[in-house]
């Protein structure tokens, strides 16, 4: 995951059942006690958290807003779905790393039920 520091975006990619890949450019943050993990936040009724909930796998690749990619190569990765209290340690990393847009963003969601309508997804490495 150290090949994503520095950028803003990923590009998200799960996988439906059939196998067919689905991209998203997201916001994300790295744990700051474990350089293998990285946090995405999301729509708890978004088909990646569907996916997610299905058994899926996920890549990620530095990206820009658009979703066209930057640079590097694509981490593979095992997703997994936050309980409210990761959920919001990872909101608190965002608005840490994104200052005042992410404060907006955040805090923004939150005015408008974003606690119960968001979830952090952790994906951890498969490998360095």
């Amino acid at each position: 995951m150290e090949r994503l520091r520095g950028h803003k975006y990923v590009l998200l990619t799960t996988y439906r059942k059939s196998g067919t890949p689905v991209s998203t450019p997201v916001w994300f943050v790295h744990d700051p006690d474990d350089g293998r993990k990285v946090y995405v936040w999301s729509a708890r009724d978004a088909g990646k958290v569907k996916r997610i909930r299905a058994g899926s796998r996920a890549t990620l690749v530095a990206c820009d807003a658009l979703g066209k990619t930057t640079y590097g190569e694509p981490v593979d990765g095992t997703p997994r779905l936050l309980d409210d209290g990761g959920t919001e340690r990872m909101r608190k990393l965002l608005v840490k790393k994104y200052g005042i847009l992410g404060y907006l963003t955040v805090y923004g969601s939150i005015l408008r039920g974003g606690r119960r309508r968001t979830i952090g997804i952790e994906i951890e490495a498969d490998r360095d």
